[in-house]
């Protein structure tokens, strides 16, 4: 059916870019409202080229993010709603994911490795053999970072090493390095970005966060001691410590949460990073077989209601927080003859939900004052038997938005509140009410979650 030529008037919106680690999206906000008008995803290939590396094609990468941009703007035109209105753009991102290009030609030099990628353990433990101590976290109290094979600079460093037009181009200063965020930005240099309209290359990139930044942002976390886990690809935990970094003495990560200002304070966060999360569903389907979609595995999951002793530790790209062990690989144990996909299938999801209890017990030890209750938001939110688990292993309540796209709602909220752009207020007063849903423990809190944690 034809759109009407008479266009809907909304006042300023505000689009975001998410370029994630299994999928591209392009959303346009209500700067006013904060209601989600619009948006496109699309899923991004991953390549596998050895054991323990994983790499994604950086132009397919921009490729995504530009046919995000033009089916979304096809669909708001749909809508009558007028593209011109968007006056900003945030940008957020899968991070540590490394790429390095040539400034003169714009080439990818080689393609991105993503932050999963374990080709750089050798590395990492010449370097640690280093240290008085052999100490991973060596230099932690300058980086906040261990030293691990998560971090992009040991991903640099492989590039230089092993990748000839890479070392080329830094002996010749055209090498340019960066993350996803990075590429996209630069990439704008070149030809317009393309939209069904015409372009929106004149739209300013006004904010950009890191995706668990973003999502701290996106979830409201002013507050210092507010926290939010993000189930995607990987799952992270982020804490809000206010304009002090806090060092973590249980394997925690310090990192800045965001500045929202060119005269604003940095604030930093406490953050535990989880490799697997979604990747375990996507392992299941890919690798095993035993689903042909993700709605599927709480279907099989929720058929059983237990793993009956069958224990998954889908240490696939090592463990990260709290021991970052790059060494350690999955097990799946307490198989019996009666254990059949539906209870591996309840395993995983465990799994995810005995991770996330590792790190919130660490950083609950870290700040001395428990979480009351756990903001959520993420792809695999959407699972209620997951949301469920996960209340009842923490034994205390999760809470999980009605719009779950926290991650670019927060980009979109960076840069509509932008100088030059204020189209967004972050005042608390002016802060849209956010509808949600809360999954208490049916468990006693002493009892089995206790138990099942000491078990896992």
């Amino acid at each position: 059916m034809a759109a009407s030529s008479s266009r809907v008037t909304l006042g300023p919106l505000v689009a975001a870019i998410d370029q994630g680690t299994s999928s591209t999206r392009f959303l346009v906000f209500n700067a006013k409202t904060a209601e989600l008008l619009s948006h496109h995803q699309v899923e991004i290939n991953q390549s596998f080229p050895k054991e323990g590396w994983v790499e994604e094609d950086p132009k397919e990468i921009l490729q995504s993010v530009y046919e995000c941009m033009e089916r979304t703007c096809e669909k708001l035109t749909q809508l009558n709603i007028d593209i011109s209105n968007i006056k900003a753009i945030g940008v957020t991102n899968q991070r540590e994911t490394t790429l390095v290009w040539d400034k003169e030609t714009g080439e990818p030099l080689y393609n991105a490795i993503v932050w999963l990628d374990l080709r750089t353990q050798s590395t990492v433990e010449r370097l640690i053999n280093k240290t008085p101590g052999r100490n991973k976290n060596h230099l932690k109290h300058k980086t906040g970072l261990p030293i691990s094979t998560y971090f992009s600079a040991v991903k640099l460093r492989w590039l230089m090493d092993n990748v000839d037009e890479v070392a080329e181009a830094v002996l010749t200063h055209r090498a340019m390095f960066g993350t996803v965020d990075s590429w996209l930005i630069w990439a704008r240099k070149g030809p317009p970005w393309p939209s069904k309209s015409g372009s929106l290359s004149g739209i300013p990139i006004s904010g950009c966060l890191g995706d668990q930044s973003a999502a701290l942002v996106g979830q409201m976390c002013f507050q210092e001691g507010q926290a939010k886990n993000t189930y995607g690809t990987g799952c992270f935990l982020l804490r809000n410590t206010g304009a002090k970094p806090v060092m973590s003495d249980h394997g925690l990560i310090t990192t800045v949460a965001y500045k929202l200002g060119r005269d604003k304070p940095a604030c930093y966060a406490l953050e535990g990073s989880v490799a697997i999360a979604g990747a375990v569903v996507r392992w299941l389907k890919d690798n095993l077989g035993i689903i042909q979609t993700s709605t599927e595995l709480e279907k099989l999951a929720a058929s059983v209601g237990t793993s009956y002793g069958c224990y998954f530790v889908p240490a696939f790209s090592g463990l990260y927080a709290p021991y970052w062990e790059p060494s350690a690989r999955g097990i799946i144990c307490g198989l019996t003859q009666f254990t059949n996909k539906s209870h591996l299938a309840f395993a995983a999801l465990e799994a995810v939900c005995f991770q996330t209890r590792e790190i919130l017990d660490a950083m609950n030890q870290d700040s001395g004052i428990p979480l009351t209750q756990l903001q959520v938001d993420g792809g695999m939110t959407s699972n209620r038997l997951l949301m469920q688990l996960q209340a009842d292993i923490l034994c205390i309540p999760v809470v999980k938005p009605s719009m779950p796209e926290t991650t670019a709602l927060g980009a979109a909220m960076a840069a509509g509140a932008a100088e030059g752009v204020s189209v967004w207020s972050l005042c608390p007063e002016d802060l849209s009410e956010v509808t949600s849903e809360k999954f208490e423990p049916q468990i006693n809190p002493e009892g089995k979650c206790t138990v099942t944690l000491f078990q896992y």
